[in-house]
């Protein structure tokens, strides 16, 4: 293996929308870390579930492709 080629494995602090903050790894080279969804507010975890319809595309969608009678 060669010597000095891979990056730098820090610990990063990773903070969601929701508030939750936890620590991880990461060769991103940053101290903190923003993001939208995390396991503490993701649907598949928590079982909730969110639809998010943004300009009516699920409604545009069942136009288009719903169950014709």
């Amino acid at each position: 293996m060669q010597a000095d080629i891979h990056p730098k494995y820090n610990d990063v602090q990773v903070t969601c929308s929701c508030g939750h903050s936890f620590t991880t790894g990461s060769t991103l080279g940053k101290e903190a870390l923003s993001i939208e969804v995390c396991s503490q507010c993701h649907p598949f975890y928590t079982g909730k579930q969110k639809l998010v319809d943004t300009a009516g595309r699920v409604d545009k969608f069942r136009q288009k492709y719903g169950m014709k009678k």
